[in-house]
């Protein structure tokens, strides 16, 4: 946190007890004493606890920590599931019979490592939607509610001030300079941990695109996603820092959903510092990871449409 590095951004959550905020490690403010922190291991353990989100750093939009993706125990495994929505869509019982555990199991070893239940994960998922249909969107807060997954208005605008301690309408006049996607697309920036080698990543997913499902176009890959609610159409173009990201969605409940899956198709969440090094002990590989830093394995939106 001193050094504000930002590979390790989504991997803990630091909380300053004097005025109650979380944020990232790389936040850019000046750190508090060591006596006023707490960490946690989530953003929901976070809100969890009582703190809101910084406004200056935004830690609910830090990239998630790789273990979820290298992982492939119980937890792992659930905190894919949750960032595939199927907690909003079956619920705790559904999560857990996919998982082939009871509920009390699955909400015990989570809470043991995460500090939160997948209902609490679930909910900081739901806030970060809300708040991304907020901010590049111009649809009424009705339907915004109903989109990002929540059950009612009220339960819409507690959970927005709970967690960033400003009312829906103050976080679109914050954002009102965010320029707007065409109707019925959505434009997202997707961050990821430097260093990114982008040819080598699009550069595979053109060459290996399938006809119909997949194309490169001015700059941009581009594919269809088959999603719980309905279809929609991605284009992933890299920038400086973040992935640009246009979605166009049948409906409005599946962008969570749709976000994670090119999270993952794109590898965001790796580390990728960590794994040059590990791969330049190798003195056949070393001078290849030194030209091209940041090598990502692309994967796949949709397993059973790979296989």
């Amino acid at each position: 946190m001193q050094a504000k590095d930002a590979r390790f951004d989504g991997w803990f959550y630091c909380a300053v007890l004097t005025t109650r905020i979380y944020c990232r490690p790389s936040c850019p403010v000046v750190p508090p004493k060591r006596q006023n922190m707490s960490f946690h291991p989530s953003a929901a353990a976070a809100q969890q606890a009582g703190f809101r989100a910084c406004k200056r750093c935004r830690p609910d939009a830090s990239p998630g920590s790789p273990l979820w993706n290298e992982r492939a125990d119980l937890v792992a495994r659930a905190m894919r599931l949750i960032a595939d929505g199927v907690v909003d869509t079956e619920g705790v019982r559904g999560l857990a019979a996919r998982l082939g555990y009871s509920v009390r199991q699955v909400e015990r070893q989570v809470f043991a490592e995460l500090g939160a239940g997948p209902l609490a994960l679930a909910r900081a998922q739901r806030a970060q939607t809300a708040r991304t249909l907020i901010e590049t969107t111009q649809l009424p807060m009705t339907e915004l509610a109903l989109a990002a997954g929540f059950g009612s208005i009220r339960t819409f605008n507690d959970t927005v001030r709970e967690v960033f301690a400003l009312s829906p309408t103050e976080l679109r006049q914050r954002a009102k300079n965010v320029p707007q996607a065409a109707a019925g697309a959505l434009v997202l920036r997707l961050p990821y941990r430097k260093p990114l080698c982008p040819d080598n990543l699009f550069g595979h997913l053109a060459a290996t695109g399938v006809p119909g499902v997949e194309e490169w176009r001015d700059g941009a890959y581009r594919r269809t996603l088959r999603l719980p609610h309905g279809h929609g159409v991605v284009a992933l173009r890299p920038e400086d820092g973040h992935i640009a990201c246009r979605l166009t969605l049948t409906d409005l409940r599946d962008l969570p959903t749709a976000t994670s899956r090119c999270r993952r198709l794109l590898d965001l969440d790796a580390d990728p510092v960590a794994v040059d090094d590990q791969l330049a002990t190798d003195p056949l590989l070393a001078p290849l990871v030194a030209a091209a830093p940041g090598r990502r394995v692309p994967r796949t939106v949709d397993g059973a449409e790979f296989a």
